[in-house]
């Protein structure tokens, strides 16, 4: 690591490791992870992750049978400090997050290194993604108490990025597997299939829309067959508030005001939210996403509307706009703004720092990456020192002719 990375780590160390080692070793966490973990032993040994006829709230399985699989090492070796699902589910979102990221950077990497497409150190930009992303607080709460969002919001971080790197069919089974574990997810396939559809073509979107379904129908179908009642009761009744027991998610929120102190205001609350949500497919329509940055706010927009105007939600769920905001931008200046060595290392001479330059300026956009008159003002043709890259605010014109006029304020890829 860096020594500028130093901070990050300490942050994280602090708001979320210490506390998750503390509470495991208590036996002590959010409702959610006992119910994960009760699902995979009802999966391993039953064949469904749902108990048949719930009366309690603890009793419900609100999830889609894709989230049993991080309570399989629980039922699998019994309850211990390795074996908490809060692990495995931090674990599944620092490795999306970092498989999202790293194939936005790889180019400029390996022109970095001095050999083109040659792979380097994930670190150099991964990294303080990472750590910033872990080291906020909407983050670092629900990593140390329950977590159960975070694989779902790295999944349709992934599929983001893949849609936008020219591999629509990964694209649409990463999105897939997200949907596989949460309702959540589902308003992510919309927008997935938006920007392939923009930068890839029509053929492409509907080959990612295929790969999506085929995904989300072979984690879903089975167990809608073999048990409709348990899967309806469980997945559909107690999140509509139709179930035996009602959801105790209730915070302040719009909706949640309006459902419990307007006469009809539930009614109000569901008519409001399909407004949201036809507009947001409007959006898209009218005009698609071509950018991960574009794609990702848009799905934020949807998201943060769908959270405030549910009758039932929490505030916790306002992590989903959040890491889909904060995302593409942390990105964007871990890439530009790193250690000068990562950027433009002293073994290469100025035609080489010009075509890495150039190169970063497609990957990230304009708004980052300086034009040479700039680069000579803000001293960086004479060496790679100390500190870090400035970031000016226009691109460089050689990098404008390469790539394929954008949308007003988006990037190219980023």
């Amino acid at each position: 690591m860096f020594p500028h990375e130093l901070p990050l780590i300490l942050a994280v160390m602090g708001s979320v490791v210490v506390p998750l080692l503390l509470l495991v070793w208590d036996s002590s966490a959010q409702l959610e992870v006992a119910v994960v973990e009760r699902s995979g032993d009802l999966l391993l040994h039953s064949g469904s992750p749902y108990i048949p006829a719930p009366t309690t709230v603890g009793d419900y399985n609100p999830y889609l049978p894709g989230m049993a699989v991080f309570g399989l090492p629980h039922a699998l070796f019994g309850g211990g400090l390795l074996t908490d699902a809060r692990w495995w589910m931090a674990g599944a979102f620092f490795v999306t997050m970092a498989a999202a990221t790293r194939p936005l950077v790889r180019r400029v990497r390996g022109m970095a290194g001095g050999r083109p497409g040659a792979p380097t150190a994930p670190r150099c930009a991964t990294a303080p993604v990472l750590l910033w992303l872990a080291a906020c607080p909407l983050v670092a709460l629900p990593l140390a108490v329950g977590g159960i969002d975070l694989p779902v919001i790295g999944l349709m971080c992934w599929g983001l990025a893949a849609a936008a790197t020219g591999t629509p069919g990964r694209a649409g089974l990463l999105i897939g597997a997200a949907a596989a574990l949460k309702w959540t997810a589902w308003p992510a396939v919309s927008v997935v299939l938006a920007l392939v559809a923009a930068r890839h073509g029509r053929r492409l979107a509907l080959a990612a829309a295929a790969a999506t379904a085929l995904a989300v129908l072979t984690a879903v179908v089975p167990f809608l067959l073999t048990a409709p009642r348990a899967f309806v009761e469980n997945v559909l009744a107690f999140p509509l508030g139709l179930g035996n027991a009602t959801s105790p998610a209730a915070s302040p929120l719009p909706g949640w005001l309006l459902a419990t102190y307007v006469p009809g205001g539930a009614i109000i609350a569901m008519v409001l939210l399909a407004v949201a949500a036809i507009g947001v497919a409007g959006s898209l329509a009218i005009r698609p996403p071509r950018t991960v940055r574009a794609a990702a706010d848009r799905l934020a927009i949807g998201l943060a509307f769908a959270m405030a105007l549910m009758p039932a939600t929490r505030f916790g769920y306002l992590v989903y706009p959040l890491v889909l905001s904060a995302w593409p931008r942390l990105m964007q200046i871990a890439t530009a703004t790193g250690p000068r060595s990562a950027i433009c290392p002293r073994s290469l001479d100025h035609a080489s720092l010009s075509e890495v330059v150039c190169d970063l300026s497609e990957e990230i956009g304009p708004g980052v990456v300086p034009s040479p008159d700039q680069r000579q003002a803000d001293g960086l043709r004479q060496g790679c020192g100390t500190g870090h890259v400035s970031v000016p605010q226009r691109v460089t014109e050689q990098a404008d002719r390469k790539r394929r006029a954008p949308e007003v304020g988006e990037e190219t890829m980023l």
